[in-house]
């Protein structure tokens, strides 16, 4: 079976990886392409370096400030002819990026099937997560196999109509990924500065991410304002705060 994965963000990047080395570990049964659109370029370049990810297709989309509408456009002219060219069997997405959304109607248009990988999760308001909510629905609609995460997806996607074995509770592949860079780290000599700091203190450890668009501004500087509070009122905590390459997350945190 050709399968040909597409993806385009940093977190689509790491839960596929799990998919990757599955289907070249089954390349008996599995002849298996990557497209990525760079939606995300410097973030994306370090999880495939990570992960060994050898890329078919480069489209290279990203460009600074880049709205939606032309992100859209520019996907829409530049993936059909990745899928005219390889023909696929199955195109594989993953979760609820507009590179998902706009792989499946291409592959929707040349009548190629499309597997979702995380699909299902629903937050039954369409403007947040912003535009998540949508493509994921549109991908949703489109797709023959649903992995999902969960059992609560899998039956959010049952209530959609979604027919039963078309859908396969498969776990979150983030976690296999996590697993695969625990054992890693676990063979490494010395782990990197910052990570030794953490591992010899004594404090507890608090992990914080985000970096959501309709958070951006006015939501995000608050919330800003609040952790720099509890870090001043519980000095045995660390604060972790790995901050997005978004100059609307960085300007805020920094």
């Amino acid at each position: 079976m050709r399968v040909l994965l597409v993806f385009g963000t940093r977190p689509e990047a790491i839960k596929m990886a799990p998919v990757y080395e599955e289907l070249h570990r089954r390349g008996d049964l599995f002849r298996c392409k990557v497209c990525v659109t760079a939606q995300h370029r410097q973030m994306l370049d370090s999880v495939l370096d990570l992960f060994e990810i050898q890329s078919d297709y480069d489209l290279d989309i990203m460009a600074p400030d880049q709205s939606l509408e032309r992100l859209t456009a520019e996907l829409l002219e530049r993936l059909p002819p990745v899928l005219a060219e390889e023909q696929p069997d199955v195109v594989l997405v993953q979760g609820d990026t507009t590179t998902a959304m706009v792989a499946a109607i291409c592959a929707y248009y040349q009548q190629i099937r499309i597997g979702h990988v995380e699909a299902g999760l629903r937050s039954a308001n369409m403007y947040s997560p912003f535009p998540e909510e949508i493509n994921r629905r549109v991908v949703s609609h489109l797709a023959q196999y649903h992995f999902a995460p969960t059992e609560r997806a899998r039956e959010g996607l049952l209530r959609e109509g979604v027919a039963e074995d078309a859908i396969a509770v498969t776990g979150n592949t983030v976690i296999d990924a996590l697993l695969d860079l625990v054992e890693r780290a676990r063979r490494l000599s010395t782990p990197p500065e910052p990570v030794a700091d953490l591992a010899w203190s004594e404090k507890r450890v608090v992990l914080i991410t985000g970096h959501r668009r309709e958070s951006f501004g006015e939501p995000l500087r608050r919330v800003c304002m609040a952790f720099r509070s509890l870090a001043q009122s519980n000095r045995d905590v660390e604060f972790v705060y790995p901050v997005h390459l978004n100059p609307n997350v960085r300007a805020p945190v920094n």
